[in-house]
């Protein structure tokens, strides 16, 4: 039985093989209604259990329309209202969805809480986000970055603000998969050390902005307030020298490319005239959300790699 819990559960050739796949799978139904199950059709008679412990859009979509073109089906469970939300245990319920559903999909906080589930669960278990990594949202970004004609070894990533999650995921995605990371973090804000220190080399955290974007590949943010925190006027006011403007993008490749995982606040981390310029690929990068869970879904059921 396979977790995806991070990008590690696959390892550097099942991240390949996903990204492959992913690939294929969305060429073969170009043109097609988004509700149209794939020719193969692979988990026809699956069930999906979606737990929300977070608010969400594009992972909620996501992975119900890639259950839907899957040929299965998914159950979308808020914390709020089912037993969770009344003191029910993780453990229990992992126990309980096991016994409904054939992979359960977890957007929580405390990353404790995504192996408790996988402790218990006796089917496969995905990350669909925690406050430590989000792994399926980097598979996305890789696969868009590949479209865009880029072959991700030897490339380099910026990141500019906040180092949270999204970073960790796209720091151990450069360790397996061959790319520099240099992200540009106030201080205060770095990401993990142990994150940083694991990536044998390849990720780097520096205070100057423009440092890290000079000769980038790819240039990557995320919203400066997480879900769940405060609007802090004094992270704010850190965090405002590394906005991604059209002046500090001018440092990076000129066929550079902008990320972001969305939902944004223009004016913030990102200007307008960047993530809704020629280079921003946001749009791409979201879309790719449902591709890539498809994949992830195919390779924890042993369909792929």
């Amino acid at each position: 039985m396979r977790h995806f819990l991070d990008l590690a559960s696959a390892g550097a050739d099942g991240i390949a093989a996903i990204l492959n796949d992913a690939l294929d799978a969305k060429a073969a139904r170009k043109g097609w209604p988004k509700g149209r199950a794939d020719a193969y059709a692979s988990l026809a008679g699956h069930t999906l259990a979606c737990v929300f412990e977070k608010s969400s859009t594009r992972t909620r979509v996501s992975f119900d329309m890639a259950m839907r073109q899957l040929g299965g089906s998914a159950l979308v469970l808020d914390a709020g209202t089912t037993q969770l939300g009344r003191g029910e245990t993780i453990a229990d319920t992992a126990r309980v969805l096991s016994g409904y559903c054939d992979a359960i999909m977890v957007r929580t906080d405390d990353p404790a809480k995504l192996d408790e589930m996988v402790r218990y669960a006796s089917v496969p278990v995905i990350n669909g986000l925690t406050d430590h990594s989000h792994p399926c949202q980097i598979v996305a970004d890789l696969l868009t970055v590949i479209e865009d004609g880029k072959a991700l070894p030897g490339t380099k990533w910026a990141w500019l603000g906040d180092g949270n999650n999204v970073l960790h995921s796209i720091v151990e995605a450069g360790a397996l998969m061959g790319f520099d990371v240099v992200a540009a973090c106030p201080e205060g804000y770095d990401p993990s050390a142990d994150v940083v220190s694991s990536a044998g080399g390849r990720a780097t955290v520096t205070r100057d902005p423009v440092a890290a974007v000079r000769d980038a590949d790819v240039v990557v943010t995320d919203t400066w307030i997480s879900m769940g925190q405060a609007h802090a006027e004094q992270k704010l006011a850190a965090m405002a020298p590394y906005q991604v403007d059209a002046a500090l993008m001018a440092h990076a490749k000129a066929d550079a490319v902008f990320l972001h995982c969305l939902p944004a606040h223009r004016g913030e981390e990102v200007a307008p005239d960047v993530i809704d310029g020629r280079q921003s690929l946001i749009w791409p990068e979201a879309e790719n959300r449902l591709h890539a869970q498809k994949a992830i879904l195919r390779w924890c059921f042993g369909l792929v790699g």
